[in-house]
């Protein structure tokens, strides 16, 4: 049986790693691949897997840690895809926060799994906002040193570095990138793209169709700055439900919880890395997201209905006390919900910081 060819696309909180796969994934379909994505998180009610879900992509989610330090339900997820219509290709969407990938991940696939995977290169996403931020080396980038150091390292063990949201950076603004990554990465292939507009992604397309010696930067890490950087932040994944007596805009909710959001962790001076909503209802659904606490509030999905009944799901990663999140998180929701003369219950709240990462496989000379 033909092997499957195996993609993961990593990138700090925020990046955009979720659209970029959706993009990819109907790539691959266009030209006649079947595509199964594998998304991750540190806990379940994921953002990016019910919106992939939503645009009818086939997702199996690997929740409760890292692929890293969960590489057989990795494998096993994979599994559970291939037993309906066999994908051609895997699409993997890694936690933002997770480094040392190739040398946990590839390099297992590579030397444990040879006859079942064929690895693509590995591409890290810049996100520029933070990015611009801390390959200047200015103080406190948007994170604390700690996280800036996996920030870093993922772009070290990076096959090639993609820079996204090209349509939103000045010529001076891309040079400036290009300029600073050479600077620390002059052996790591970047280009620019744009997952929301597309551009760039033909040469990506090109770029992972690639076979080579690839997925072999093994990383020297510190694995102590590399818990404590991922244990500063915040995670928070809620699930609610959200019912009103008349129709009211669905769109209008998500933007107001994360737009307040944004503007009460501000004034508790919170590096936001990324912030999440989804809201379905009857086949319609939208996400609201926020990249950095630089940007604004952004409706990359918008669902333009209105509804008497909706499922929320809310995803944050911020720099802050985890239970001091959720109360940020409640008080949004809370006040958008009051505005528009709704109610909300939730079903399900969890805030914690990550542990310490412990790998399944860490194999350190590749093959």
């Amino acid at each position: 049986m033909k092997p499957l060819r195996f993609v993961m696309l990593g990138g700090f909180l925020g990046a955009g790693k979720t659209t970029s796969i959706a993009r990819l994934a109907r790539m691959f379909q266009q030209r006649g691949r079947n595509v199964g994505i594998v998304t991750n998180d540190q806990a379940a009610d994921l953002v990016d897997t019910m919106s992939l879900r939503s645009q009818g992509f086939d997702v199996g989610e690997v929740a409760g840690s890292c692929f890293c330090c969960n590489f057989n339900a990795l494998t096993d997820t994979v599994d559970k895809l291939a037993e309906g219509d066999r994908p051609d290709v895997i699409l993997a969407e890694p936690v933002g926060s997770c480094t040392d990938l190739v040398a946990t991940v590839v390099q297992p696939l590579v030397q444990l799994f040879d006859a079942r995977f064929e690895v693509a290169p590995y591409g890290v996403i810049l996100k520029p906002s933070h990015g611009r931020k801390i390959l200047r080396g200015e103080k406190r980038g948007g994170f604390s040193p700690k996280a800036e150091y996996i920030f870093l390292k993922q772009l070290e063990e990076a096959d090639f570095v993609l820079i996204n949201r090209t349509d939103e950076l000045s010529v001076s603004d891309r040079e400036e990138l290009a300029s600073l990554l050479t600077r620390r990465f002059p052996d790591v292939p970047a280009m620019f793209i744009s997952a929301k507009s597309g551009e760039g992604f033909d040469d990506v397309y090109d770029f992972l169709g690639q076979r080579g010696n690839f997925g072999r930067r093994i990383l020297e890490l510190d694995y102590d700055l590399y818990a404590e950087g991922e244990a500063e932040l915040g995670w928070l994944n809620a699930s609610l439900t959200i019912t009103g007596d008349k129709p009211w805009p669905l769109d209008d909710l998500l933007l107001q919880v994360v737009g307040r959001l944004r503007e009460s962790l501000a004034d508790a001076n919170a590096e936001v890395a990324h912030l999440k909503a989804i809201g379905l209802w009857e086949g319609f659904y939208g996400v609201a997201n926020l990249v950095s606490s630089d940007s604004a509030p952004e409706l990359s999905l918008p669902s333009r209905c209105e509804a008497t009944k909706a499922e929320l799901v809310v995803n944050a990663r911020v720099a802050i006390d985890p239970a001091v999140l959720e109360t940020h998180v409640c008080r949004a929701v809370s006040a958008a919900t009051g505005s528009l003369d709704i109610a909300a219950v939730f079903r399900e709240i969890q805030s914690f910081r990550p542990g310490r990462p412990t790998p399944t496989h860490r194999i350190t000379d590749a093959r």
